[in-house]
């Protein structure tokens, strides 16, 4: 964007400047990012740039995308550039309070939308969401069973903030208690969480080996927290996958999202449990394992 000045850059090539861009610097979805920013300076939903593709961009929208541009372009992740990100079809506030959400955790809702659907009484569920960060899971949860309630646990008191904002936004903050506390401890003395119909988690699971693989976008700029799994990568999944069926009535789901890399331990762990049954792996969209899924026995 460099000839800014002696040239008229509408909305039509601007898209495809930055796709062009992000695309030679590897970046992910490059055109769906260039979308994203472009609508969000013009302030425009993604729809109506191609409504009006011949609209010039004013001077302050010129400097406004090259800023953004920049960045995208050193790997600053686009939602938290634009503040927003989209899961299950709905759109969450995303900053670097939680990790953003992503279409591989839509798996864990998919798995119990068909599973409460399918056998009766299970859509007016309690579900505990454990590791909740922008709390995109129990709230898509929430938004296709308006019937249920759930509770969401985390550590950090900064991803509970940007949770209940997204509560707050999708008009479901009066079905969701938001509890700040470590994995399931917090479920002890909360009505909701003696015995969930699903306990659901997508815990830190990045084993200490892969740290350095991971894309920088991600390992420098989103809450190392929420990421890193230690040595193993089942610093979380393990307590989560040995302590949470206790807290699962009989008949419900405990799910639990795992790298790829260690989906056979986490299947082992559970196996092992006596209280789970008809454990499987569910793949994400990319075909990859991606979650832990078990039954409570009994």
């Amino acid at each position: 964007m460099a000839s800014a000045d002696v040239q008229t850059w509408t909305t039509r090539s601007l898209l495809a400047w930055m796709s062009d861009a992000f695309a030679r610097a590897d970046l992910d979805s490059p055109r769906l990012s260039a979308e994203l920013i472009v609508s969000h300076v013009i302030g425009c939903e993604r729809l109506k740039l191609y409504m009006d593709p011949d609209r010039p961009a004013t001077p302050l929208e010129r400097e406004r995308l090259r800023d953004l541009t920049g960045r995208a372009l050193r790997n600053e992740p686009v939602q938290y550039l634009v503040g927003e990100a989209w899961f299950f079809s709905l759109g969450f506030r995303s900053d670097p309070r939680a990790l953003i959400p992503r279409p591989s955790t839509e798996t864990l809702v998919e798995t119990v939308l068909q599973h409460a659907r399918a056998v009766a009484g299970f859509e007016r569920a309690q579900i505990a969401d454990v590791c909740t960060g922008s709390g995109c899971i129990a709230i898509s949860l929430l938004r296709n069973l308006p019937e249920a309630r759930a509770v969401g646990i985390d550590i950090s008191p900064e991803a509970l903030a940007l949770a209940e904002e997204n509560a707050t936004l999708h008009h479901v903050s009066d079905r969701l208690d938001l509890i700040q506390g470590n994995l399931l401890e917090a479920l002890a003395d909360h009505p909701t969480g003696r015995q969930v119909h699903y306990l659901v988690s997508n815990p830190p699971y990045i084993p200490d080996a892969e740290w350095e693989e991971v894309e920088p976008n991600v390992r420098d700029f989103e809450p190392e927290l929420a990421l890193r799994g230690g040595r193993d990568g089942l610093q979380f999944v393990r307590p989560i996958i040995e302590c949470g069926p206790e807290r699962v009535r009989p008949g419900g789901l405990l799910i639990v999202e795992i790298a790829s890399a260690t989906a056979d331990a986490a299947l082992e762990l559970a196996r092992a449990h006596p209280l789970l049954a008809d454990e499987r792996i569910e793949e994400d969209l990319e075909g990859l394992p991606r979650a832990l899924v078990a039954t409570r026995a009994g």
